[in-house]
C-alpha cells in the first residue's frame, strides 16, 4: 500500500495510470484514490454506456471525448486505461503518468483469477465474463508486449520528465519516496 507520508510530500493530483489489460490498472486506481483522495476515471466506463443486464453499448467519439475531457479539466483525478491516442489530453495535463509494466505471467493470472471470480459471481465486473471474452484478454495482453507497449512508448516521449515505469505498487511507493528527498 502506498505509504501516507510519501504521499503527503509530492502529492499528484493529476496522475494517468496506463498498461496492459491485466497489468493492476484498476486497483493501483482505486488504492491511490482512496489515499490521496482523488476521484478516479476508468477509460473503459468513458469508452462505453454501461447497461445493467445487458450489452454495453460503445460511446459515440464525440461523447467519449466530451466524457474525458471534463475529467482532465477538473483539479484532481486518477485516469486509468489500456488507452493512449484519444487520450493525449489526460497525458499533457497529468502531473504523473505511471506505466505498469507488469509480467505476461502475473497478467495471465490476474485475468484468470478475474474472469472466475466475476463468472462465479463473487465479484461484479464492468461487462459479461464469456470465454470468449476470456481469449480476447489473453489475445490483447500477449498483443500488449508485441506491438502496444512500443507504440506507447514512442507515443508518451513528449512526457518522459513525469513518466514512471513500475511493476507493481510497491515500485510506486519507492519512486515517490525518492522523488521527494
Amino acid at each position: 500500500m502506498i505509504g501516507e507520508q510519501s504521499m503527503i510530500k509530492l502529492r499528484p493530483n493529476k496522475i494517468h495510470i496506463i498498461g496492459s489489460v491485466g497489468s493492476g490498472k484498476s486497483t493501483l486506481a482505486r488504492h491511490l484514490s482512496a489515499r490521496l483522495d482523488l476521484p478516479y476515471y476508468e477509460l473503459d466506463n468513458i469508452v462505453w454506456h454501461r447497461v445493467p443486464q445487458g450489452q454495453d453499448i460503445r460511446n459515440s467519439p464525440e461523447t467519449r471525448d466530451t466524457l474525458l475531457q471534463k475529467a482532465v479539466d477538473s483539479n484532481q483525478w486518477i485516469i486509468e486505461g489500456v488507452h493512449y491516442k484519444w487520450v493525449a489530453s489526460s497525458f499533457e495535463q497529468a502531473d504523473l503518468i505511471v506505466y505498469l509494466n507488469t509480467p505476461v505471467w502475473k497478467r495471465n493470472v490476474r485475468i484468470l483469477k478475474r474472469f472466475t471470480v466475476q463468472k462465479l459471481g463473487l465479484e461484479q465486473g464492468n461487462y459479461r465474463q464469456t470465454f470468449t471474452m476470456l481469449w480476447k484478454m489473453y489475445t490483447w495482453s500477449y498483443h500488449h508486449d508485441r506491438k502496444e507497449k512500443a507504440l506507447i512508448m514512442a507515443f508518451l516521449q513528449p512526457h518522459q520528465h513525469k513518466l514512471c515505469m513500475v511493476r507493481n505498487e510497491a515500485e510506486l511507493t519507492r519512486y515517490l519516496e525518492e522523488s521527494t528527498r
